[in-house]
């Protein structure tokens, strides 16, 4: 181990960007200064909305509900009756494909574009307006009543991030029906899994999807799992992408796209706000699915949403993200159209298709201006064009805002972004549960800046607590169980599909009275939130509870350091230690080669200051990437799994699995995986 002053020397001759003392004083912020906060952060307009959402939530979102039009109005704002499936705007009966669509075109606003379709994988721009989208929808929805699609049916979507699949959730929501999603990434096996569980009358697929390096060929995926499939749907409409793949349909099964939309249009059924709008199934679910169940009037608070908490009341808006997610639901396809804007479908990557500079000329080309996207995407740029080389060629004075979630962002990665893009970087929580933000800055109330790594205040209607292990609420600034009081606002999943128990059991059984978001963190006695990881993320070194997203946030500060991601491993002293894999950034223009027991040595010496020896972190290492999901996430739990030497099975949504080859063989460095068997997929 270096002594202090040798370690100053090595990080003044590597060129970090901070001295130690400066980096301790910007990572972290202590307990105490935590539970000090004043209310310099929090509006007056915050504090009145969120106050009257607790105490009195039927005024408060009755109110809300008066942004859409209702066929029928509500009998009563709420039903708690029966926790936790409680129901908002009982009797009320809407559409939200009507309100999504119809009533844009009704009140004027048809030739505005609606969806901006950016495929450089594909080389074309398409653009959709509202009118355009109405007649496609509708004409859809005819097609699908004539195949047996009625109020109450499920149409499974499996297609890539192209226009036609939101016109396909809206087309199965104008018949009251329920679609299901599924991300394109899954595999025949997932894919099986998921028509036998929600038995759709119809399925809409692609003939492909487009990655950077290869065509993901859809249909003959969506074969394979009917040919396995205990379950068969009456047809399957294909859109066929000829300027990349055309595929062989099924005679007697299998209908065009073109010939389905030619069909007579059709007009909107509204159901009753309780009812399902769509299945959502989580990653990773195959043995046991679980679908989240969204309830329709889930369309009143993500039309609220745009406004009150990212602030965007007309405009561009652009959800980085892909369909088959909880953000593609709520914030490419309903939340934008419900609230009358342009929502930008970007079909590619970060870094390669072809550069780094796309994120930058989509912003100025479409004029965007909100983004919402994770923090890999951003740690992606930050390691392919460091000094924003590609971001320089283009003008983004449209954009007044980003957001990010859907994972922890080190400061570092936050404050390179806001340099680069010249705006603020907002962190937020939520979860596919939640199907909206449970935390955010709440821009629509004027609440534009939020304390240090914050995750910004609870939105009208989450009453968030910190608790211990036995029930007993948190003081400020102390690290417990976060969980959310009943009742849960409206738009909350209603209930998992075809499983009201085990909705009960994984939710709501562990604290009683309370939603367990089994998230970890801690609340400020102003009210802000801090995410510090899962709460399975949460290691016990020799008693002491760390969080390893504070671990990566202070790797993750290193110059040459451009991911990483720490786990804990077995120790048969301490219980658990960190164990830390990271990638190191290639090195730009003259910058000098750095050895790899450099930068790990001091990395070590780096925790050891700024958060202690009782973190016990002596084990790190280099590895050419990181195991990562097509949405960003690390694979912390298969990594720690395979730590243990236990099995571990990979998400077909994978990025690379032969990442994991390299991953086996870095842990086995320090005595761990010797005899793990290899991943299955």
């Amino acid at each position: 181990m270096y002594q202090d002053q040798e370690v100053g020397a090595k990080l003044e001759k590597n060129k970090f960007e901070n001295s130690i003392s400066e980096l301790k004083k910007k990572t972290f912020v202590s307990v105490a200064d935590i539970a000090s906060y004043g209310e310099s952060s929090v509006t007056p307009e915050y504090q009145e909305a969120y106050q009257r959402s607790i105490n009195d939530p039927e005024g408060f979102w009755g109110e809300v509900a008066q942004e859409l039009e209702w066929t029928k109005p509500w009998e009563r704002v709420l039903d708690n009756s029966n926790p936790p499936f409680t129901k908002w705007w009982v009797g009320g009966e809407m559409s939200v494909c009507y309100n999504a669509v119809d009533r844009h075109v009704a009140n004027g606003k048809g030739d505005q574009v609606a969806l901006v379709h950016d495929s450089p994988l594909t080389d074309t721009v398409r653009k959709i307006t509202y009118s355009e989208i109405k007649d496609q929808v509708s004409r859809l929805a005819g097609k699908l009543a004539s195949l047996g699609v009625t109020r109450g049916s499920r149409v499974l979507i499996y297609m890539p991030l192209v226009p036609e699949a939101i016109i396909s959730m809206l087309a199965t929501n104008r018949l009251g029906a329920i679609h299901s999603v599924v991300f394109g990434g899954f595999a025949a096996r997932e894919l099986r899994t998921r028509i036998e569980h929600a038995e759709p009358t119809v399925i809409i697929a692609a003939s492909c999807g487009v990655e950077p390096n290869k065509i993901v060929r859809y249909k003959d995926i969506l074969d394979e799992a009917l040919c396995q499939s205990d379950f068969q749907p009456n047809n399957c409409i294909i859109y066929q992408r000829r300027r990349v793949l055309e595929c062989t349909l099924e005679p007697g099964r299998d209908i065009n796209w073109e010939d389905a939309l030619e069909a007579e249009p059709v007009p909107c059924v509204p159901v009753e706000a309780n009812e399902p709008l769509y299945i959502l199934y989580t990653s990773g679910t195959t043995s046991a699915p679980k679908g989240i169940q969204r309830p329709c009037g889930h369309a009143a608070v993500l039309c609220w949403s745009l406004r009150t908490v990212y602030g965007l009341k007309k405009g561009v808006w652009w959800a980085a993200s892909d369909l088959g997610w909880v953000v593609g639901h709520s914030y490419i396809c309903y939340g934008p159209l419900l609230a009358g804007v342009t929502s930008v479908l970007y079909e590619g990557k970060p870094d390669r298709t072809p550069d780094p500079g796309q994120y930058f000329r989509i912003i100025e080309q479409h004029r965007v201006n909100a983004l919402f996207t994770i923090p890999t995407a951003f740690r992606v740029l930050k390691r392919a064009d460091p000094n924003a080389k590609y971001a320089r060629r283009y003008c983004s004075k449209s954009l007044k805002t980003v957001f990010i979630a859907g994972e922890h962002c080190d400061q570092d990665t936050r404050q390179w972004s806001e340099r680069i893009f010249g705006v603020p970087v907002l962190n937020h929580w939520w979860q596919t549960e939640s199907g909206s933000p449970i935390t955010a800055p709440c821009m629509g109330y004027n609440v534009k800046a939020i304390p240090p790594h914050s995750a910004g205040y609870p939105v009208p209607g989450y009453d968030i607590r910190a608790l211990k292990e036995d029930g007993s609420e948190c003081q400020p600034g102390e690290v417990g169980r976060l969980v959310a009081k009943l009742p849960l606002p409206p738009g909350f999943a209603s209930t998992l599909w075809q499983a009201d128990k085990r909705f009960k059991e994984t939710y709501f059984e562990t604290y009683p009275g309370y939603y367990d978001t089994q998230d970890a963190g801690w609340i400020s006695a102003e009210g802000a939130v801090w995410v510090v990881a899962r709460a399975d993320d949460v290691i016990n070194v020799a008693g002491h509870r760390l969080s390893t997203a504070a671990l990566e946030d202070v790797v993750l500060r290193h110059a040459r350091v451009a991911d990483a991601v720490v786990v804990g491993a077995p120790d048969p002293t301490k219980g658990d230690v960190p164990l830390c894999l990271y990638v190191m950034r290639p090195p730009q223009d003259d910058e000098e080669i750095v050895a790899e027991s450099t930068v790990t040595q001091e990395l070590i010496a780096l925790v050891r200051h700024l958060i202690g020896p009782i973190a016990a972190f002596r084990k790190a290492v280099a590895v050419p990437a990181l195991p990562r999901t097509r949405s960003g996430k690390a694979l912390r739990g298969a990594i720690a799994k395979l730590a243990r030497s236990q099995l571990v099975k990979l998400p077909s949504t994978i990025e690379d699995p032969s990442v994991f080859g390299e991953i086996k063989i870095a842990l086995q460095k320090f005595g761990y995986a010797i005899d793990a068997p290899d991943p299955e997929l």
